[in-house]
């Protein structure tokens, strides 16, 4: 009888104590991480592969120009910082440097303010 069971558990691939999957179909003993197909350490493991393609980050286009003050009355210059729907882009879509969005952010308030710069769109004011 105590044969029948490890033959039926090792047919199985089932552990007769813990009724999981422990053995693999040669009888030796596997690990959790075999058992899920987690990444091996060695040298079967595949080199780390960088995602990106290895572009250069973009400079700040006021630092590249030496620029030191930004003007609230340059109202081409601020509309490229600003989306369609009238909101200031990020850093990360700009990529302006911290220093500069903070002026930008400023000039375009003050412009905003003298009414050279919507606050919305058009189409948000009108249906939105």
């Amino acid at each position: 009888m105590i044969d029948e069971e490890a033959t039926l558990a090792e047919s199985e691939n089932v552990d007769r104590d813990t009724g999981s999957a422990a053995r693999s179909l040669t009888g030796q003993r596997t690990t959790e991480r075999e058992e899920r197909g987690s990444r091996r350490s060695g040298p079967s493991r595949r080199p780390y592969r960088q995602r990106g393609g290895g572009r250069r980050r973009r400079r700040c286009y006021f630092c590249v120009e030496k620029m030191k003050a930004i003007d609230y009355k340059d109202i081409s210059l601020l509309r490229q910082y600003l989306n369609d729907r009238g909101l200031i882009r990020s850093r990360r879509r700009t990529s302006t440097c911290a220093k500069h969005q903070r002026m930008l952010a400023r000039a375009i308030k003050r412009a905003r303010h003298l009414a050279l710069l919507p606050y919305t769109s058009e189409h948000v004011r009108l249906y939105g």
